[in-house]
């Protein structure tokens, strides 16, 4: 730690050694502390480190194994948590059961009446890893459930090359995507109000919720459409309700075995975890400082820093850092496709940036510029704002034609595999002819909607 003293890191984080020092005390000091971080954090290429670094904060200052202290992160949308506690990784099962390992293949291979040296024993592939392996071949064919890569993941012209390369290509989701629009197979699912089931909070407390409306058209609960392909494929699964997929899954994972249906509805929340029928939950972990370490003791983590893989440089001169706005949820697939929420649809969307650095560029307050990196080229709005740093600009990434994921780069951490979407070199242009530039853009957005629109009637 004695080379990152609060004045040899300040010129890294942009932050004063005075309000680095203050910022801890007052952590330090406070009776009670957490730290909750964002996708700030874990969109870079150092994320785990950082994330680690957190935790031992929280270590260090008495902030874990109590009430009202801990650490957490705040998920990019709803049920986040969630997924990953039923095993949408691909490395676990549901409870965070390795599949790595035999007793738990076999666990679960007993359950579903499979032989277990069907059960693959190696960790799958992450979504980041996907173009890479497809423009290999080691990849032919992809299944994607409610998510839209071609807006989502970090650069864009990569992830197309990727999806061009496969064989085949199944999309399941409630709206035509960009991915959608590239795939062999669209499977139709009931959105949210159509069905029920459980979410996890951030807190890890379970939530069941039900269906408020009834499903409109030709769509079916993702649960049965995986259950009609797998009877069709070999394998017959007769699940009737929720319920019952959620008894089979409790009874498989000691985190969750406690969380009975009948429970979260009296209690409306259960934090797992709850081991047994009779445990009410767990509302803080880590009681009397009992770690899940061979020892019991919580372990300090310190690493080296590392800089980002793209710097700014002569060519390249900004930081581009993508961020999220009130107005449109995640990538907009569903928020863009809600016709009170029409008014918000100001294609190409914006391009936040420092009063100064467009000065010195010529650009002006709400003139269409273009953006680009090493990886791609977009157009979108200045949005002059004394709040943004000078040399850094900020976009989010929702807008279908200024889609700043055309830029971002996919250097990704070594261990979570995520990318370094808070940090790349881009540039920003003026664009002379502001007349040609807003047909351009509105021309551009015109025929993406038509294109959607025609391959949804199809």
């Amino acid at each position: 730690m004695k080379d990152y003293a609060p004045e040899a890191v300040e010129g890294i984080v942009g932050v004063s050694a005075r309000e680095i020092r203050e910022a801890m005390r007052m952590f330090a000091a406070a009776p009670s502390a957490t730290i909750m971080w964002g996708m700030g954090v874990t969109q870079f290429g150092q994320a785990v480190d950082v994330v680690r670094g957190l935790a031992s904060l929280a270590l260090l200052t008495g902030n874990l194994g109590r009430p009202n202290v801990g650490v957490g992160p705040v998920r990019g949308q709803n049920n986040v948590q969630g997924a990953c506690d039923m095993g949408v990784l691909p490395n676990l099962f549901p409870g965070y059961q390795e599949v790595t390992d035999p007793a738990v293949r076999a666990k679960f291979a007993a359950a579903w009446g499979i032989d277990p040296a069907l059960m693959d024993d190696q960790v799958g592939t992450r979504i980041t890893e996907v173009p890479h392996k497809a423009l290999t071949g080691e990849i032919k064919a992809y299944y994607i459930m409610g998510e839209d890569p071609l807006q989502t993941e970090a650069d864009l012209g990569l992830v197309r090359k990727g999806i061009e390369a496969l064989d085949f290509v199944v999309v399941q989701d409630i709206f035509m995507t960009k991915t959608a629009e590239m795939a062999d197979v669209l499977l139709p699912a009931t959105s949210w109000g159509e069905h029920g089931g459980v979410f996890t909070c951030a807190d890890r407390g379970f939530q069941r919720f039900e269906q408020a409306i009834p499903p409109a058209g030709n769509v079916k609960r993702d649960w049965e459409i995986i259950s009609l392909l797998a009877s069709e494929m070999g394998y017959p699964m007769h699940y009737e309700n929720n319920q019952q997929i959620w008894d089979e899954m409790r009874e498989l994972c000691p985190l969750f075995y406690g969380v009975t249906w009948e429970k979260m509805g009296d209690m409306g929340h259960v934090q797992w975890p709850c081991p047994t029928l009779d445990h009410p939950g767990t509302p803080w972990l880590y009681k009397d400082n009992r770690f899940d370490t061979p020892s019991g003791k919580g372990q300090l983590f310190a690493t080296a820093w590392r800089a980002p893989a793209e710097r700014p440089d002569d060519e390249w001169p900004l930081v581009l850092c993508t961020v999220r706005e009130v107005g449109h949820y995640s990538c907009r697939s569903m928020t863009g496709n809600c016709a009170a929420l029409q008014s918000l649809a100001d294609e190409p969307g914006r391009v936040q940036m420092n009063p100064a650095d467009a000065q010195r560029l010529g650009i002006a307050d709400k003139q269409l510029v273009w953006i680009s990196s090493r990886r791609g080229k977009v157009i979108s709005r200045a949005d002059l704002s004394d709040r943004i740093n000078p040399g850094v600009v900020y976009m989010t990434y929702q807008w279908w034609v200024g889609a700043c994921n055309e830029l971002t780069q996919d250097n990704l951490d070594p261990i979570s595999k995520t990318p370094e979407t808070k940090y790349c070199a881009v540039k920003v242009e003026a664009i002379a002819d502001q007349q040609w530039a807003e047909r351009y853009a509105w021309t551009a957005y015109s025929d993406m909607k038509a294109r959607l629109k025609a391959a949804a009637d199809v």
